[in-house]
């Protein structure tokens, strides 16, 4: 269904005029939507592979015991990547318009990331690794929606650019959160930057619901 989608989209685009620029892109409310998916989510997932170890150990628990969970995140990030194009594919062969089925996953992704807020009331290793888990397991879901995005939403020619602006933006922001982490935590603890790092995902899943649109709009303005 999606690939016979893009045939016929291939065919109209060579019909449309010439190739929107970088600048016409930014002026579509779309774009900064893929931007703001991926500009508040990454920086989350590199807080957890960079700090999640030295959380642990600022919650008691030596890197001995540690090892004993640390990998379960990572894997259920694993996992996650397949959940989020499975359960949108499912969606879509139900009947699903395809931007529907994206944008329910990047619920799910939103909401399951706020369960880092609950890692500050336990120091259990397990229960922190669990949270962890569902956290990752619903980011890699949300990524794998913020990547897929723009070969939904513009032509082909402008997919790079659009993708490259969002991956702009996750670097941006890792570099910024990456300078607060260490500023926040050397002065006062972990604790608001989890509760930020459950916060800022759920912004980027209202900015997603809000600025992106129906597919076939896009493609109308600025012949994107």
């Amino acid at each position: 269904m999606i690939l016979e989608d893009r045939q016929e989209q291939d065919s109209r685009e060579a019909r449309i005029g010439p190739h929107p620029t970088w600048k016409d892109l930014l002026k579509l409310p779309q774009t900064w939507g893929i931007i703001a998916a991926r500009t508040m989510t990454d920086p989350i997932w590199f807080f957890i592979t960079d700090w999640f170890a030295i959380y642990l150990v600022a919650k008691g628990i030596n890197p001995e015991q540690g090892l004993l969970a640390f990998w379960i995140p990572f894997v259920a990030a694993d996992l996650g990547n397949f959940f989020g194009g499975g359960l949108s594919s499912w969606l879509i062969r139900r009947g699903w318009p395809v931007l529907r089925a994206r944008k329910a996953v990047v619920i799910f992704g939103g909401l399951g990331m706020a369960l880092l807020i609950p890692t500050v009331f336990t120091s259990s290793l397990f229960a922190l690794a669990g949270l962890f888990a569902i956290s990752t397991f619903a980011y890699a879901s949300f990524s794998t929606m913020a990547l897929v995005l723009p070969s939904d939403l513009y032509r082909s020619e402008s997919v790079a650019t659009v993708s490259g602006m969002s991956g702009t933006g996750a670097g941006l922001g890792t570099i910024i959160s990456t300078y607060l982490i260490g500023y926040v935590s050397d002065r006062y603890s972990f604790e608001p930057i989890l509760i930020a790092a459950s916060l800022v995902p759920l912004v980027g899943m209202v900015l997603v619901l809000l600025l992106i649109r129906d597919t076939r709009t896009t493609r109308v303005e600025f012949g994107a």
